[in-house]
């Protein structure tokens, strides 16, 4: 089956090279120019994924992003910011974007997180399921669900691979590279991804995210899952 990409993006320069690429790599792309254009070609032709541009005309990207995060399809939506303000990337994975990358960026590198993000949601869940289960906190891999404390936690692709692989393995210490490549299956890319990511996981997750004691920082190093009961 062919992936359909939609590309939101109103610089024409840009749209056509990564339309271009995407195409090349066997891609069915469409693009549009607006963030209303963009909401009304998700629910007319559903595509597996969206590369979604942070400044547009009539809906700015991140107004895009939530409303398809109100969608029950969950398309996965990888943001493309030229801003270099980091609030503004923790807002977009806030909202449920599930990648970014920063103007200007290499068409290849955007082809393979969208190959990447694109593996990811289509993965079938492990055989069997596993509940992971940490001091009120609870990961369900094959609904991909987690609670904590009995309440539902939002989260996104990544934030919920993330929080399932450092469970899987409790005081162990990680790499942000090595993080990069076992969850988001990168042998390369922006290692801040990651480091925004346990920021956002920590926000969810943590009883004080200023002073985290489950996903401690190991200075020099990355970060380690502490169990409750450790």
């Amino acid at each position: 089956m062919v992936q359909r990409v939609l590309v939101v993006d109103d610089d024409r320069t840009v749209s056509d090279v990564v339309c271009r690429y995407l195409e090349h790599a066997g891609y069915q792309v469409a693009h549009v120019g607006d963030g209303a254009a963009a909401l009304a070609a998700v629910a007319a032709e559903r595509p597996h994924l969206v590369v979604l541009d942070l400044m547009l005309p009539v809906l700015d990207g991140l107004e895009v992003c939530r409303r398809l995060r109100a969608r029950p399809d969950g398309v996965p939506i990888i943001m493309l910011t030229a801003r270099g303000d980091e609030a503004d990337r923790i807002l977009g994975l806030q909202l449920g974007a599930d990648d970014y990358l920063g103007k200007p960026f290499s068409p290849r590198e955007l082809v393979l997180r969208v190959g990447s993000v694109l593996r990811r949601a289509g993965e079938p869940a492990p055989a069997p399921p596993e509940v992971l289960v940490d001091g009120g906190l609870e990961v369900e891999t094959g609904p991909r669900v987690a609670r904590l404390h009995g309440r539902d936690l939002t989260l996104t692709l990544r934030e919920f691979d993330l929080l399932a692989h450092l469970m899987r393995h409790p005081a162990r210490a990680f790499r942000r590279a090595e993080l990069l490549e076992r969850v988001w299956g990168w042998s390369f890319g922006d290692q801040s991804t990651v480091t925004v990511h346990v920021r956002r996981l920590r926000e969810k997750v943590e009883t004080d995210p200023a002073n985290p004691r489950r996903i401690v920082t190991v200075w020099g190093v990355g970060y380690r899952y502490e169990p409750a009961d450790a």
